[in-house]
Order: C-alpha cells, then structure tokens, then sequence
C-alpha cells in the first residue's frame, strides 16, 4: 500500500471584478480496490455554493455556484490517498483473448458500444495503416501488441507542453510526431479502436517518486507536476487494463485515476465561465503536487531533530 497527498490548485486572474458562471470540477476520485480516499477537501476563493453528482460514467463532479464577482478565482483540491495497485502487475487474459485478433462477446460488445468506435476521421486510413504496422503476423501475443504501441508512441513521438486547451486529433499527432500526454492518450485510443478493442480516455494525476527524492537532496527526473491522462484498454479476464504512452507505463502503482471518459473533450478537470469583457481575461495557473508523507518513524525522528535544533538554539542564544 502507498500512501500519497494530492495538492491541485488552478488559479485565475482578471483586469477587473467578473462574474463568475458555473464550474464543473472534475477533481474527486472513486473509492475501489486498488485506490483508497482517505480525505478530500476543496477551496474555493471567491465560495461558491457546491452540488455534487455522478456524470454518465459514474464519475463524481461537483458543480459549483458563485454568488459574488471576483478579480481573481481559486479552486483547489486536496486529496489523501491510499494506492493498493501491485508494482508489477500480472494480467490474466481469457485463453481466447490472448491472441490477437480476438473477438469481443456479444455481451461485452453491447456494454463497450462506442468505446469500440473511431471518434476522430482517418479518411485515408493512414491511423489505421500506423496502427497495424505494430502487428507481427496473422497472430499476435495480445499483451505484446499492446506493450509495442505503448512504448512506440514513448519512443518515436516527442513530449511538448502546450498551453493552448484541448487536444489534437490523432492524425496531427501522427504529423507533428509530437504532443502533451492527452494527444498521446487519444492517439493510442484511437490507434486500438482501429484495431478492434476497446478503449476509454482517463485523467488524473502521475506520482514521481524522484521528486521526493529532489526534496531529500537526491535527483529528480521530469514527468509529474501537472494533470496527466492515460488510457484503459478492455481486456477479456483482465478488465480495464492501464497504459501510459507518455511515459510507456502499463498498469502503474504510481497513476491515480480521477475520471474515465469515452472522450478526452468529457475529462476536463476544471472548466467553467465568466462575464466581462473578454480583455479583462489576464491569464490562468496551475500547480500540481504529489507527494508521499515520511513514514510514521521518520516523522518523529524529524520532529524530535527539530526539537533538539530548538533547544541548541535556546542555549546558545
């Protein structure tokens, strides 16, 4: 079990008081066997009047009510978690699912419906043509499939932060040969489509245990410190399987799921309005933190250290 703290704070910042119309957080995850939430608390400046309901993936999404203009907006969550995902993860496909292709049952196919589907044009199959040059023959390892168009997106396509919203269509990634982790989710997604599975955009954060390490004084490696999405991919006997292509990460213990959406235009984590002149816009923030508290032991070392710096001081003072 891991225990970790999430602090995600997005801030907005205006010329002149607005008013603010409603927002729609999606910034509290779902208790389940791998992910335990131990505490959720949200801040908003200016307060708003909050609602809470389950969108149509059983997401949770607080819908939040300003009834005073502001010159700047804040929104942030905070969540203690628990993270019982094995570190090396074995998947258990049905036999028939093992290779590829398999055919999804009737049931399943009814359940999947549009995750099966393309969502984006490929007029002249290039995604499609991109996707099977990943198949090795008439049958493949299902898994190995899997693992090659992962770690081929890790490999042979360039990460670049993009400030702009939105995500870009599958084929521009192809193009560019580059993108943020949500063009890589959804290019994956709809790659698999293509190929017949069945796949679902998910958002939330990446913890990287390096960065603790920064704070003690050793290295750390880039990759955390925002939102992050992924994708789940539907595998018979295994369920809704993990894969990372930003990262080439398969079934991490270091992802924490906030929300599953059939498209990436349906997991926005903030999003909402204002009225004013649009001028009076000045800009937006966010800062993401992911941490994993010291152990119970290493705290009281820590504080009782403290205590003794205090006392040293004391006496030299």
């Amino acid at each position: 079990m891991k225990r970790l703290t999430v602090r995600h704070a997005t801030t907005y910042s205006y010329a002149e008081p607005v008013e603010f119309g409603e927002h729609r957080l999606m910034l509290r995850p779902r208790d389940s066997h791998d992910l335990r939430l131990v505490k959720a608390t949200l801040t908003l400046s200016p307060p708003a009047s909050l609602r809470w309901v389950h969108d149509v993936f059983g997401n949770s999404i607080a819908i939040a009510r300003f009834d005073r203009p502001g010159q700047s907006l804040l929104i942030e969550s905070r969540l203690d978690l628990e993270l019982y995902a094995p570190e090396r993860p074995v998947f258990e496909l049905d036999a028939a699912a093992s290779r590829y292709p398999f055919i999804y049952s009737a049931p399943e196919r009814a359940d999947l419906g549009r995750l099966l589907e393309l969502h984006h044009p490929d007029p002249k199959g290039q995604l499609a043509d991109w996707a099977r040059g990943f198949v090795r023959g008439d049958v493949t390892d299902t898994v190995a499939l899997l693992g090659d168009i992962n770690t081929g997106i890790k490999t042979g396509f360039t990460y670049m932060a993009r400030d702009a919203e939105g995500t870009q269509p599958p084929l521009e990634t192809l193009e560019r040969g580059a993108g943020t982790c949500r063009d890589f989710a959804l290019l994956m997604i709809e790659a698999l489509r293509a190929l017949g599975f069945a796949a679902r955009f998910v958002t939330g954060y990446l913890y990287d245990p390096a960065l603790d390490a920064a704070a003690a004084g050793g290295p750390a490696i880039q990759g955390a410190g925002a939102t992050h999405a992924w994708l789940d991919v539907y595998l018979p006997g295994a369920g809704w399987v993990e894969y990372d292509p930003t990262n080439g990460l398969v079934g991490s213990a270091n992802l924490i799921r906030v929300a599953v959406a059939r498209d990436a235009a349906q997991a926005i984590p903030v999003a909402g309005s204002f009225t004013g002149p649009a001028s009076a816009f000045q800009g937006m923030s966010v800062r993401v933190e992911v941490s994993s508290p010291p152990p119970a032991g290493r705290r009281r070392a820590d504080r009782a250290s403290d205590r003794a710096k205090t006392a040293a001081q004391a006496d030299s003072g």
